[in-house]
């Protein structure tokens, strides 16, 4: 079977209580065009401010990175466990994946990608809110990971065919009073809030969706600001790990942009320094406190060992009058990252940051109380094991991460 390809797409911005035309992408003899809708550029929002200028004309995009996407619009494409269902669901058609270009992709988000951004034409979407069974979506998404047909394909592709990260996940609307969650990535019931849960792969830890709720909890008591989060139960026992959703406000759509696209930084390579990410944020917001954020999530990430800290793993918001703001932290856990090193370096140190480097950043941005926030992140990932035998984290993983802690501590 050959898919009919897509030459063209109409970029919608469905942000707060807008719902405009944003502008158009047109793959002309290989190469990625866009050119911003004239309306838009009234409105002086710059979803893409340093690699999409808002501007008349026809802007190209770099064609040795994200296909030729600007990086905005790459931001919108499911990578890791989201492309795998959809190439898998697209072999289940006989339609081979390399077929499709960069637009292709984007028609099939659609109107189901995270944040503000829509595309059109829409491929094979649909919206429905019925009652999930959490232990059959995990079992599915193990079978799918060993390479296997899986017989709820679709339904994993609707839920999950445009997220981003290599760990199984689904989109849902989560009753928090009822317990209770259904499908639904677009318009859910107002009784309902947006939701990411979450499934084990087969290189996790055997308890790691306890463990990610303990580093959550350990994070915001090192005073990051993180969405609600907690583990849900299946019929089993099994435990899933579930957090709120920070690109949706009930049914409305909140922009958002990772560093990864903002910076052109590829996170499947370690190109980022959080000196880098801290410069990024200063000129977004002209505001020393979402300067302070991320530094405070630079020292969680060392002191903690998370060192999946790739470009992916840092978002940026802008709300309605166009304000940019760090996002809230995510995907913090136990990891021990590429070759053992960080994604991120702190100051040019990847293997093994600490204090003194971090002290060696806050410098470069002239702030006085870094040794505070230091003393305060050291303090809150001292509680990791009593954090983590509060929630029974087994203790094979307390004991091997509590290991890891130290070392970082010392």
């Amino acid at each position: 079977m050959k898919l009919n390809t897509t030459k063209l797409i109409q970029v919608g911005f469905h942000h707060f209580e807008e719902d405009v035309p944003l502008g158009r992408l047109l793959l002309h003899e290989g190469q990625v065009l866009f050119e911003y809708d004239a309306a838009f550029l009234k409105k002086n929002l710059n979803v893409s401010p340093f690699h999409l200028p808002l501007k008349t004309g026809v802007q190209i995009g770099k064609a040795d990175l994200f296909d030729g996407l600007p990086g905005v619009f790459n931001d919108s494409l499911p990578d890791g466990w989201g492309k795998l269902l959809l190439d898998r669901s697209l072999l289940a058609k006989g339609i081979p994946p390399q077929q499709l270009n960069p637009l292709d992709r984007l028609a099939f988000v659609g109107k189901s990608g995270m944040g503000a951004l829509t595309y059109k034409p829409e491929l094979d979407k649909k919206n429905e809110n019925e009652i999930l069974d959490l232990d059959r979506l995990a079992h599915e998404s193990a079978v799918i990971l060993k390479g296997e047909t899986s017989e709820i394909l679709h339904q994993l592709v609707a839920m999950g065919g445009s997220s981003a990260g290599a760990r199984p996940k689904v989109l849902v609307g989560y009753h928090p009073k009822q317990n209770q969650i259904i499908s639904g990535q677009q318009q859910i019931p107002p009784e309902y809030e947006h939701w990411l849960v979450k499934f084990p792969s087969s290189l996790d830890l055997p308890d790691i969706a306890l463990i990610e709720l303990a580093y959550a909890k350990m994070a915001k008591a090192a005073g990051i600001e993180m969405s609600a989060s907690t583990v849900l139960q299946g019929a089993s026992g099994e435990n899933y790990f579930a957090t709120k959703r920070f690109d949706r406000l009930k049914n409305k759509r909140i922009h958002v942009h990772t560093a990864c696209g903002l910076l052109n930084a590829d996170h499947r390579y370690p190109s980022l320094d959080y000196e880098n990410l801290m410069r990024a944020t200063l000129s977004l917001s002209k505001d020393m406190r979402e300067v302070e954020k991320v530094f405070r999530l630079a020292v969680f990430n060392v002191f903690a060992h998370n060192r999946d800290d790739h470009s992916k793993n840092f978002s940026f918001i802008m709300d309605a009058k166009g304000n940019w703001k760090f996002a809230p932290a995510y995907d913090l856990t136990f990891s021990y990252g590429p070759g053992g090193e960080h994604s991120s370096m702190v100051m040019g140190e990847g293997r093994n940051p600490g204090t003194v480097h971090l002290l060696k950043l806050a410098e470069k941005f002239q702030m006085n109380n870094a040794q505070q926030i230091i003393d305060e992140v050291k303090e809150a990932v001292h509680q990791w094991p009593k954090i983590a035998q509060s929630l029974n984290v087994g203790n094979e993983s307390l004991t091997t991460i509590q290991k890891q802690i130290d070392l970082q501590l010392k």
